[in-house]
């Protein structure tokens, strides 16, 4: 089985490049975040035709996420149970469904913005809820949480991290949440990078930063043991970022035995 997740920066004007992607690399199991539409929006159509079901979960301009299988798609939850709202509106940011025995959550973890503004307190309560799920489903059948998270892991996955002293993505709250998932008993799937030393996931827009390797690895894939112990590959598709009109992340690609 091949599972990826990709943040593809609003799926509209990055569909021919899904599409592609679908047809390439053939993903049996496909997340996505950050779509910027409405559920009813998300162009369904255009992936079906390459045999897939879809399920997508979207309100709107912001956020917005997403889930396509060919391998089944089933107990699809949309939100995460008791998550909380920022300034008085719930947002997109998780979908989970059962593919081919392999049950995956798609999420789009809150950016935080800076660590004084309100935003950072709601995606630390945003990550106290994905504890809470997790922790509720978790078993011993294969399980998988895959997306944006938002959080570089460690000080090696920031290009310089002088950089960041005062910024959000690398702070000790957010790292301990993610410690706190892993604690349940996932453990990251790191991936093997197609170019440089390290497999970043995002690169800003600002000139130089994708050639120049200023990047950051918050694209994560977190498994438990059953899924973990199926790995049998795990890469970044860094040539999914050239081009022209590309999004500012790379897909994860990750093949199981299973």
């Amino acid at each position: 089985m091949r599972i990826a997740t990709w943040n593809v920066n609003s799926i509209v004007p990055r569909l021919p490049r899904v599409l592609g992607f679908l047809e390439e690399t053939a993903p049996d199991v496909l997340c996505l975040q950050e779509l910027k539409n409405t559920t009813e929006a998300f162009p369904a159509a255009e992936i079906e035709a390459l045999g897939y079901e879809v399920a997508a979960y979207g309100l709107g301009r912001w956020n917005g996420v997403g889930i396509v299988s060919r391998v089944g798609l089933s107990d699809v939850v949309r939100g995460l149970p008791g998550e909380p709202q920022f300034d008085g509106a719930s947002e997109a940011r998780a979908i989970g469904a059962t593919c081919g025995g392999v049950r995956v959550w798609s999420v789009y973890v809150p950016n935080g913005r800076e660590p004084d503004n309100p935003h950072y307190a709601y995606k630390l309560e945003w990550l106290s809820s994905l504890h809470s799920l997790v922790a509720s489903e978790v078993s011993e059948g294969p399980f998988a949480v895959l997306g944006d998270f938002n959080v570089a892991p460690t000080d090696a996955d920031v290009w310089d991290i002088a950089l960041f002293a005062e910024s959000t993505h690398v702070t000790k709250p957010e790292r301990d949440a993610l410690a706190r998932l892993r604690d349940l008993g996932l453990s990251d799937v790191f991936p093997r990078p197609l170019k440089y030393d390290h497999p970043f996931t995002y690169w800003d827009y600002r000139a130089g930063n994708f050639p120049n390797n200023k990047g950051m690895r918050i694209d994560l894939v977190y498994g438990n043991a059953a899924f973990t112990g199926a790995v049998t590959d795990s890469y970044v598709d860094r040539n999914a970022r050239k081009g022209k009109g590309p999004s500012d992340h790379a897909p994860i690609v990750v093949d199981l035995d299973l």
